[in-house]
């Protein structure tokens, strides 16, 4: 995995400091002063290992460089700002960043942030092998597993192809005897009511996530729908 970070900050002192800090922990690092370089550099360079994206920047401003970037890549984005009102934070995160730290920020608590986003990483799927699916998630089916937001959930076959199954047809009211038949294939002669533990499980996964997804809705006396609101 790539030990590069890239900095986007048009403070010059505070981005030197960053980059002391950083090659400290071990870190290679490079530096941008305008977003709208910063977005032309992530779309036709290596890509680094993590961003730390400023707010307030000349050229596009680092919401609209987030938001830009997650259309193409899943690279970690930590974002940092002056702006310290909570919708700001949660409209960062909203866009796609996955941490927000607020200015002035201790140089060594950035660099714990960046190494926990990288340890999160390195969990993370190849782009090319998701198939985007309903409200957020994605497929993977070579490697049998569902992700939300970047965190994959750890499915079971069964679970997997359930949730597959919810997941490709939103909305949609399945019984379950039809859930039966997509959990084991052979049609072999077992209680319906083994869907029931197996959704619990989903649910008890989908909880998990940060966050959390609570999205399989029973319908009495049928079975299960799958709700993303």
């Amino acid at each position: 995995m790539s030990d590069l970070i890239l900095i986007v900050e048009d403070e010059p002192k505070l981005a030197a400091l960053v980059r002391d800090y950083l090659r400290a922990a071990g870190y290679r690092s490079e530096w941008l002063a305008d977003g709208r370089e910063a977005l032309q550099r992530l779309k036709t360079g290596p890509m680094p290992a993590a961003v730390l994206l400023d707010v307030m920047l000349p050229g596009l401003d680092g919401l609209e460089v987030c938001r830009a970037v997650r259309a193409f890549s899943d690279v970690p984005i930590l974002i940092n700002s002056a702006r310290v009102e909570e919708l700001d934070r949660l409209l960062g995160l909203e866009l796609g960043a996955d941490d927000y730290v607020c200015k002035p920020f201790s140089p060594r608590e950035l660099v714990a942030r960046v190494k926990a986003l990288l340890r999160r990483a390195q969990g993370r799927l190849a782009p090319a092998t998701l198939v985007p699916a309903a409200g957020g998630f994605a497929v993977d089916e070579a490697g049998q597993r569902i992700v939300w937001r970047e965190q994959a959930l750890a499915l079971t076959p069964v679970e997997f192809r359930l949730l597959r199954q919810l997941l490709q047809h939103p909305g949609r009211v399945f019984e379950r005897a039809q859930l039966l038949d997509l959990i084991h294939e052979d049609f072999r002669d077992v209680s319906d009511r083994v869907v029931d533990s197996h959704i619990k499980n989903i649910r008890r996964k989908l909880a998990a996530l940060e966050p959390a997804q609570e999205c399989i809705a029973s319908v009495y006396g049928v079975g299960y729908r799958l709700d993303l609101g």
